[in-house]
């Protein structure tokens, strides 16, 4: 039992295990960077910092899950979901470290803490519907679990970035809650899709041998 607990939670010579982890990283990040209250807590800076190191780890991960894909052939419906989406979480560098460089503050960063970018999430969004569009047919499978709960992630990311388009313009508290709850329900999703990466690239690696 202890064997396989191993084989599944901790392989690191494993690839799936890696982008898995490095994917849970990031996603933990984007959950935890939104909560209210954190930034009085933690500063900031440090709150923004979060999100750029969430998007680091974010950008690994699709790195490697990019390479990975590349074995279902360059240019297939795999290979297009994960180059997308690798392009979509390096729109989210660069917007997470402008953030972080432009040392928002503290009144205007207790509004509105980081939002998605927008046309990240437009990547995001259309990785997410070409990864569902994989495993939509295979039942309610590991990997249609992942799909579908990694659509709905991009999905929130994307309704944050558009709720972000009245914030501070109009200021409303409705516009705030939203954006700031869709981004953390976003990362919540990513952050359930990673965990289920670790069992399922544990069976792919167990029926490969």
């Amino acid at each position: 039992m202890a064997a396989r607990g191993e084989g599944v939670w901790w392989a690191p010579r494993r690839g799936g295990w890696w982008i898995g982890v490095l994917f849970a990283i990031g996603s933990t990040c984007f959950l935890v960077g939104p909560i209210p209250g954190l930034v009085e807590l933690v500063g900031s800076e440090i709150d923004a910092l979060i999100f750029f190191v969430g998007s680091i780890f974010f950008t690994s991960a699709a790195a490697l899950q990019l390479l990975q894909s590349t074995r279902a052939g360059w240019f297939s419906t795999d290979w297009w979901a994960s180059a997308i989406q690798f392009v979509g979480t390096l729109y989210f560098n660069v917007d997470t470290f402008r953030a972080l460089q432009q040392g928002l503050d503290a009144t205007e960063y207790d509004r509105l803490v980081w939002t998605p970018d927008t046309i990240g999430s437009a990547c995001f969004l259309v990785s997410g519907f070409l990864a569902y569009g994989l495993v939509r047919g295979r039942g309610r499978t590991l990997d249609w679990k992942i799909g579908a709960v990694n659509l709905v992630g991009c999905i929130a990311f994307g309704i944050s970035a558009l709720a972000a388009f009245w914030v501070p313009t109009n200021g409303s508290i409705v516009h705030l809650a939203a954006a700031n709850f869709f981004t953390a329900f976003g990362g919540l999703c990513f952050l359930v899709g990673a965990v289920l990466l670790l069992p399922l690239s544990a069976r792919q690696a167990s029926s490969a041998r």
